[in-house]
């Protein structure tokens, strides 16, 4: 189940990278709301997996890497707050700050990171 999740969850960062390129473009139209609800739909799916392999046998204890994979989720998560944030303005068509994507990219990257090194473990 945890590579379901990471394999997922790498789909999903995937996807966010197109976002992002799509998004940072010169003179380019904003990203369709239906690619960034795939975006976060598979990020919550993989999320939703994590959240399940976490509550078989704890991994790298030895390593002491024991609370990565709760990191991770937490990470995650708060990527998916901000993720639905952005979302929701996006409905509302107002401007996205880029504060707010920064904030929301690197909460992700971070937790995908930490969830690499807990799978690897």
């Amino acid at each position: 189940m945890l590579i379901t999740a990471f394999t997922i969850l790498g789909i999903a960062v995937l996807l966010g990278s197109v976002l992002a390129v799509m998004y940072m473009a010169e003179g380019a139209a904003a990203p369709s709301w239906r690619l960034a609800a795939l975006h976060g739909l598979i990020a919550i799916g993989g999320l939703g997996c994590l959240s399940l392999a976490l509550r078989g046998p704890p991994r790298g204890l030895d390593q002491g890497a024991g609370s990565f994979g709760m990191i991770a989720a937490v990470l995650i998560a708060l990527a998916a707050v901000v993720g639905f944030a952005l979302f929701s303005a996006r409905l509302r068509k107002r401007r996205l700050s880029g504060t707010l994507i920064g904030i929301h990219a690197t909460l992700a990257i971070s937790g995908f990171v930490v969830l690499i090194v807990y799978v690897t473990a």
